[in-house]
C-alpha cells in the first residue's frame, strides 16, 4: 500500500514539475496553484441569471467578466431573459450575452476596498489607502467610462479577487458642470423634453431642455443618466 502511495505521489510531483518547467523554463519553480487538475479554487457562488446585476464579476466560458449593463426582457410565453453587456477583465473586449433567468451563473467573490483618488498619469490612476496612507497604482482601464468622473479626493471602491484589482467604481451620484448645451426653441413638441448636454469631463448626457451652460447637474455614473439639478450652495 505504501509503495502504491509513493508511486502516486511521484506521478503527481512529476506532473507539477513538467507543468512548471514548461511555463518558466526552470526546474526549480513549481507553481502548484497553476495546475487545474490538482487544485480546485473556489471562485464564487452559483446564482440564477435573474440575480446578475450591474457591477457583478461573473465567470463565463472560463474567463472573468464585469457586468457593465444589465437589462431584463420579457418574451411573453417564452419567459424572461437578462441581456448583459460584459467586459472581459483580461482582454478588455466587450460582448453581449442573453441569460435565462433560471440559468446557473458563477458570481465571483470579490473583496471591496475604499481608496482616495489622488491623480492620474497616462493610463495609470494613483489612489491612497486612507487607513495606512499607502499609495496604490491602478490601471485606468478597470474604471471603464467611470474614469471620466474622477475628481481630486474622491472616494473610490476597488474590487479585488485573489489579490488582483478587477474593477473600480466611483460614487453613483456625481455633480458635474454643463459646458455645452443644445439650444432650446419655443414651440418644441412635448416629446422633445430632453436635449444633449456636454459636461466638463467631455461626457455627454441627455437632460431637460431648461438646462443651460454653467448649470450643475447630478449624474448617475452607473448609466450616465441625468438625475437632478444640483442644489446651489
Amino acid at each position: 500500500m505504501n509503495g502504491t502511495r509513493r508511486r502516486v505521489a511521484q506521478q503527481i510531483w512529476s506532473a507539477i514539475h513538467i507543468h512548471s518547467s514548461s511555463k518558466t523554463g526552470s526546474s526549480h519553480s513549481h507553481q502548484l496553484l497553476d495546475f487545474p487538475c490538482l487544485v480546485h479554487q473556489q471562485r464564487g457562488v452559483k446564482v440564477n441569471g435573474s440575480d446578475v446585476k450591474l457591477g457583478n464579476i461573473i465567470e463565463k466560458n472560463g474567463r472573468l467578466h464585469e457586468v457593465i449593463k444589465a437589462q431584463h426582457t420579457q418574451h411573453g410565453r417564452g419567459g424572461a431573459t437578462i441581456q448583459v453587456e460584459l467586459r472581459d477583465l483580461e482582454s478588455g473586449l466587450k460582448s453581449t450575452e442573453r441569460l435565462r433567468t433560471s440559468e446557473s451563473i458563477e458570481r465571483v467573490r470579490v473583496e471591496d476596498k475604499s481608496f482616495q483618488f489622488l491623480y492620474e498619469h497616462g493610463d495609470t490612476v494613483f489612489v491612497m489607502d486612507p487607513k495606512n496612507f499607502e499609495q496604490v497604482e491602478l490601471s485606468k482601464e478597470i474604471f471603464g467610462k467611470r474614469a471620466a468622473y474622477l475628481t481630486d479626493g474622491m472616494q473610490v471602491t476597488v474590487s479585488f479577487h485573489e489579490g488582483r484589482a478587477l474593477s473600480a467604481s466611483v460614487p453613483t451620484r456625481v455633480t458635474c458642470t454643463v459646458v455645452q448645451a443644445e439650444p432650446s426653441f419655443k414651440g418644441q413638441s412635448a416629446s422633445a423634453q430632453y436635449k444633449k448636454l456636454i459636461l466638463e469631463n467631455g461626457r455627454t448626457v441627455m437632460g431637460p431642455t431648461y438646462l443651460e451652460v454653467g448649470d450643475k447637474i447630478v449624474v448617475n455614473t452607473l448609466d450616465e443618466s441625468y438625475m437632478a439639478r444640483a442644489s446651489k450652495s
